[in-house]
């Protein structure tokens, strides 16, 4: 059964995407995506978020991930480019969290520390 987490999104879109079903509930990671869709007004895809210890392995994640812990996101927001929306998180929360912007994609997680790459 899916449960919803907040008005767009249900835990299936959190889970590990290779079918095992790992999810770790993180409300706050919830609220960061939530207030992206509301922000934006655009569909916000989950490309990653809680990552089994064999997914994250076999794509390459590093072995203290923040997917791991359930803490994590890569994200994209249609019609939006990922420097955008990291320049929108940056802004948001300028002084916490890890955001990362790459080439298709935008990483957050809310570690209690501010990183930034």
């Amino acid at each position: 059964m899916d449960t919803r987490l907040s008005k767009n999104f249900w835990q299936s879109e959190l889970e590990c995407k290779c079918g095992c079903h790992a999810y770790v509930p993180n409300s706050e990671l919830v609220v960061v995506l939530q207030d992206l869709r509301d922000h934006f007004k655009a569909p916000v895809r989950v490309t990653s978020s809680t990552r089994c210890v064999d997914h994250n392995k076999a794509i390459g994640g590093v072995k203290s991930s923040k997917h791991l812990l359930g803490l994590a996101a890569d994200v994209q927001v249609t019609g939006v480019p990922p420097e955008v929306v990291y320049g929108y998180l940056d802004s948001l929360y300028p002084d916490k969290y890890g955001i990362g912007s790459y080439n298709s994609f935008t990483h957050v997680d809310v570690r209690d520390y501010k990183a930034r790459w």
